[in-house]
């Protein structure tokens, strides 16, 4: 099995230090290298041909907001899954960087286990939002949204795929919601494969940033 190239981009070198211990502990997952800041890791990044970019946001001479813009775009390259690793500190590029293109966000705090679950699942092309960072991203970020505007390419999705997609508007998991709605997970995944295509979406998250953006959620709905 090909391991999953991760490179690692923070300007603290402590902190790419102990990601780059983690996850060279996986006999499945290779470290590409590491950068400090955004201009060097949208470089190394194409260069080594990296599956995945564990991206900070607050970095010198181009943060992980720009970055990431140009690492999950077609029009810069072939796309590059970017998963954002925060302290999540009330940072307002957060919600942006997730409207940028970011694949997954997970918080610095997490365990190891998570980390190293969230950087196969972005690999596997499933994206993520832990369920944490959704609380957190909801009651913060939610209010400071466009107003809602309508888009046709809602109007595309079934019945049963508008009710998964506000479940994971929700921030809840595969497993969750094929408890709501009682389904078989294979099942929820591949509603959530459609309604990801329908939307022109490329992770859960972007999904969640969608459903706020166009008045499909609120905070408490």
């Amino acid at each position: 099995m090909t391991a999953i190239r991760v490179l690692i981009a923070d300007d603290q070198a402590v902190v790419r230090r102990g990601l780059r211990t983690i996850l060279e502990a996986e006999d499945d997952i290779e470290v590409a290298g590491d950068a400090a800041d955004g201009v060097e890791a949208v470089a190394l990044a194409r260069r080594r041909a990296a599956d995945v970019v564990l991206m900070d946001i607050r970095m010198p001479r181009m943060d992980g907001l720009a970055a990431t813009r140009l690492l999950a775009h077609p029009a810069a390259g072939p796309p590059i899954d970017v998963l954002v690793v925060t302290t999540f500190d009330h940072d307002e590029v957060v919600f942006a960087a997730l409207r940028a293109g970011a694949a997954g966000f997970l918080l610095k705090s997490a365990e190891p286990e998570a980390l190293v679950a969230a950087v196969r699942t972005v690999a596997g092309g499933q994206g993520l939002i832990s369920p944490e960072v959704t609380r957190r991203l909801i009651s913060e970020f939610a209010a400071s949204a466009p107003h809602p505007n309508p888009d046709a390419r809602f109007d595309a999705l079934t019945t049963r795929e508008r009710e998964v997609f506000l479940l994971m508007a929700r921030g809840l998991s595969n497993a969750e919601v094929a408890g709501e709605l009682v389904l078989e997970s294979s099942t929820v995944k591949k509603h959530v494969a459609n309604v990801l295509a329908k939307l022109e979406l490329r992770s859960r998250a972007q999904a969640i940033v969608f459903a706020y953006e166009h008045g499909l959620a609120r905070p408490g709905g």
